[in-house]
C-alpha cells in the first residue's frame, strides 16, 4: 500500500478539478480527498474508484450539495456519493466495470445482474439515483429500470431477481424493490478532464444501443 503515491494523485486530480473553482469550492474538494485518503490508509478503496468519486464530488458540490463519500445507509449498505441540498437526496453508485476472477467466463451477465442489483438496493435511499461510469465503458441498462414503475410488470421483476440473487442476495432484493426502483440519470465522469456531463437513461441506452446490440449478437440472443 502506497499512501502517498495515493495522496498524490488524489491531490493533483482535485488541483486539476478546482483549477477554475472558488475557493469555498475547493476547500470542500480537498475535504473529500482527506477522506478518501484516510479510508485508503484502512485499505477500503482503491485508486481508479476514488478518481471517480472525487470528480463526481466536485461536481455535485458545484450544484449546490452537500456531498459524502463513502456513506452508510443501513447496516449493510455503504453508497459511493451521496449529495444533499432543499430539493432533496441523491445517490450516486460508481461502475468501472470490475468482474470478478469468479464471473470471469459470465462476465456480461455479472455485469449486469451488478447494475441491477445497485439501481433496485440503492434508489430507494435517495429521490434521485444515477450510476456513474466512465466513457470507455459502455454500461448495459436494464430497460426494465428506464420505464415508468407503472409500466413494468412483475414477471419482468421476477425474472431479474432470480438472476440477479445467483451472485448478488445480501440483503435480498424484494419485488416491491424492483417494482419502484428509477435509475434517474447517468454521469459520464472523464478523469483526463476532470469533467463530468450528466445524461438522461434514455438517451445513454439509445447511444450504448449499437453497441450492446451487436454484442448480444455475438452471445446469441437477441438484440433489443
Amino acid at each position: 500500500m502506497d499512501v502517498r503515491r495515493f495522496k498524490d494523485d488524489l491531490y493533483e486530480l482535485a488541483g486539476r478539478a478546482c483549477h477554475e473553482d472558488g475557493e469555498e469550492v475547493r476547500s470542500k474538494v480537498f475535504a473529500i480527498t482527506d477522506i478518501l485518503v484516510n479510508l485508503y490508509r484502512k485499505n477500503l478503496v482503491k485508486i481508479n474508484h476514488s478518481a471517480l468519486e472525487l470528480v463526481c464530488a466536485r461536481t455535485l458540490i458545484k450544484q449546490g450539495y452537500d456531498v459524502k463519500v463513502e456513506h452508510r445507509l443501513d447496516k449493510i449498505l455503504v453508497c459511493d456519493v451521496m449529495g444533499s441540498r432543499g430539493d432533496g437526496r441523491l445517490i450516486v453508485e460508481i461502475e468501472t466495470g470490475f468482474i470478478p476472477p469468479e464471473a470471469a467466463l459470465e462476465p456480461s451477465a455479472y455485469a449486469q445482474n451488478r447494475i441491477s442489483s445497485k439501481i433496485a438496493r440503492y434508489s430507494k435511499y435517495a429521490g434521485k439515483f444515477a450510476l456513474g461510469t466512465t466513457p470507455s465503458y459502455t454500461l448495459d441498462l436494464p430497460r426494465f429500470f428506464i420505464k415508468p414503475s407503472r409500466n413494468r410488470t412483475r414477471e419482468e421483476a421476477v425474472r431479474i431477481k432470480a438472476r440477479t440473487d445467483v451472485t448478488y442476495n445480501r440483503p435480498e432484493i424484494s419485488i416491491d424493490d424492483l417494482m419502484q426502483a428509477r435509475l434517474h440519470m447517468v454521469f459520464l465522469i472523464d478523469i483526463d478532464s476532470a469533467s463530468v456531463q450528466e445524461i438522461d437513461p434514455e438517451t445513454y441506452d439509445r447511444m450504448a444501443m449499437s453497441v450492446l446490440d451487436w454484442h448480444r449478437t455475438v452471445q446469441g440472443l437477441n438484440p433489443r
